[in-house]
């Protein structure tokens, strides 16, 4: 069935979870798709798991256009949701909702997120106003992790807690479809799904979310920079990878690979006229 932002609000009110995971290729993308996933999100974290860089604070606009082409060229029932990276959305309104139309008109996204609370609100109303869904993103936001001084768990103390509560509802009230929240207290982010009308989308905050995401890589062990606390390794695929790797080394080096049945033949006597 083809996932649409209705389809999140549905889930919502009818108690069913949303799952999404990220991806920034056709051929993971068919296969997130093909396993019935809600949504695929085409997020800046590829900074890091594909890109190679320290944070995502790197990504640019163009780079998020380029994956979410790919990812969209192999999603048939998906909702496929584009990031707006760093700086994409910081300047002017026309800036950001040109940015926000570019992820849609050229990566084939259905909806846009984008990080933080509060002082987003009007970047939101703009997009929204130009028929591009957001989806927001508030507690932990990567964008700003120089602001929080590292990528530390949010909304700990009742100032902090309270300000990603207010930070919902103002994300609601600006028309945002649906809200991640990422590492904040389990309990918090419980009472932030009962209190906003819209779906609550969780990594690292608990099962009391709407749904849950997470990244690929992380979540199949092939990223190994470093391990967050919220995943699970529902494989390990980074390890599986790399022994294949070191058997196909083996068997080249041994002339076991390719056998008979990899090459294609032709017939001996053309052989034998070859001068």
């Amino acid at each position: 069935m083809k996932n649409t932002i209705s389809t999140f609000k549905d889930a919502k009110i009818k108690g069913e979870k949303i799952t999404m995971l990220t991806a920034y290729d056709y051929t993971n993308a068919k296969l997130v798709d093909e396993a019935g996933i809600n949504g695929i999100l085409v997020g800046d974290s590829l900074g890091m798991v594909i890109l190679g860089y320290e944070n995502t604070l790197p990504v640019t606009i163009e780079d998020m256009i380029h994956h979410t082409k790919a990812v969209s060229r192999g999603t048939k029932n998906a909702l496929i949701v584009g990031d707006m990276p760093f700086m994409s959305f910081h300047g002017d309104i026309n800036t950001t909702v040109m940015n926000a139309g570019r992820l849609v008109k050229e990566g084939g996204a259905h909806c846009v997120k984008l990080e933080g609370g509060v002082d987003f609100c009007e970047e939101i109303r703009a997009i929204t106003r130009a028929s591009i869904p957001v989806m927001g993103h508030i507690g932990l936001t990567p964008q700003s992790f120089n602001a929080f001084g590292g990528f530390k768990i949010q909304g700990k103390n009742a100032e902090g807690a309270q300000k990603i509560l207010d930070d919902a509802r103002a994300l609601e009230e600006a028309g945002a479809f649906a809200i991640v929240l990422e590492c904040v207290p389990a309990k918090l982010a419980e009472k932030i799904t009962k209190t906003v009308s819209i779906p609550t989308i969780g990594i690292g905050a608990g099962v009391g979310c709407d749904g849950q995401i997470l990244v690929m890589q992380d979540m199949l062990g092939m990223y190994t920079d470093f391990t967050p606390k919220f995943v699970k390794k529902f494989e390990h695929l980074g390890e599986k990878s790399k022994e294949a790797y070191m058997e196909y080394i083996d068997e080249v080096k041994n002339e076991a690979f390719p056998e008979e049945k990899h090459s294609f033949a032709i017939d001996d006597e053309i052989i034998e006229k070859l001068v």
